[in-house]
């Protein structure tokens, strides 16, 4: 099998193993919803206060919510990726199974994460983005060409999130136990990505540092697409120099890794 054909059979296997999880994806689909509702009336309340802020309108700080709640897990913005299961198998020494295979230790997860992505956004994405667009004003493009752009985002964004995720997955070649730093991963992601308040709202110096940093790839870039707040090809270059930067980092810090720690019981 050709090493394209390999990865991508590792990517729809990703996608095939979250598909048999339907109690799991059923229940996510209702906790996005509800935290959507709880978001877009939160949402609501501020923009009729302070009507343009951020520059969106009501309907875009509404499309914003439900965007957020479609991409969440999809980018497992609060972690929830295959950096879970790469941090067990650091952990009990199975990563020296997986080092031996004649294959590209990162570029088998990333594979991997891609598929599970995008099953998430396919299989608990979609439903509550509908249910809000349904259900409240939203601004959404008419031309196809708006959401060829956005999609385009939203796969650098796949790829920038792994990223950062497998650096946190690689730590556990040092801690072993890497639940602190998977909660520091949750915290930064959804305060940094936009998750909780557009990257838009924050003033002064802060805005602008958490604009350049890599979690704004992740929903603020899509977000910003799709409502015509950006131009398309300025949020690529900067989703794919992040990708780039970490893609390095982590392969460099897999290199250091698989060099000089010796793996837990072996």
């Amino acid at each position: 099998m050709g090493t394209g054909r390999l990865y991508a059979a590792v990517a729809v296997g990703g996608f095939r193993r979250y598909a048999t999880y339907r109690a799991a994806t059923v229940a996510g689909v209702f906790t996005n919803t509800v935290f959507g509702l709880i978001l877009v009336y939160t949402y609501l309340a501020l923009w009729n206060e302070k009507p343009h802020l951020g520059g969106y309108d009501q309907a875009q700080a509404t499309t914003y919510v439900w965007l957020g709640q479609a991409l969440l897990s999809a980018l497992a913005i609060g972690g929830g990726g295959v950096e879970d299961e790469l941090m067990e198998r650091i952990r009990t020494s199975d990563i020296a199974i997986d080092l031996y295979r004649p294959v590209d230790l990162q570029l088998w997860w990333l594979a991997s994460d891609v598929g599970r992505a995008s099953f998430q956004l396919l299989g608990r994405g979609v439903i509550p983005f509908t249910f809000g667009a349904l259900l409240f004003p939203v601004a959404l493009p008419s031309r196809p060409a708006t959401w060829a752009a956005f999609l385009l985002a939203v796969v650098l964004a796949m790829v920038v999130g792994f990223g950062i995720r497998y650096l946190v997955a690689l730590t556990a070649f040092w801690l072993l136990d890497g639940t602190g730093v998977t909660q520091m991963l949750l915290i930064t992601g959804f305060f940094c990505s936009g998750m909780l308040l557009p990257l838009n709202l924050f003033p002064g110096v802060i805005g602008e540092i958490v604009r350049a940093l890599p979690w704004s790839s992740l929903l603020q870039a899509p977000a910003d697409v799709l409502l015509g707040h950006a131009v398309p090809w300025r949020t690529y270059l900067f989703q794919a120099g992040w990708a780039v930067v970490l893609l390095a980092a982590g392969r460099a810090v897999q290199s250091v890794a698989t060099r000089r720690v010796v793996v837990q019981g072996g």
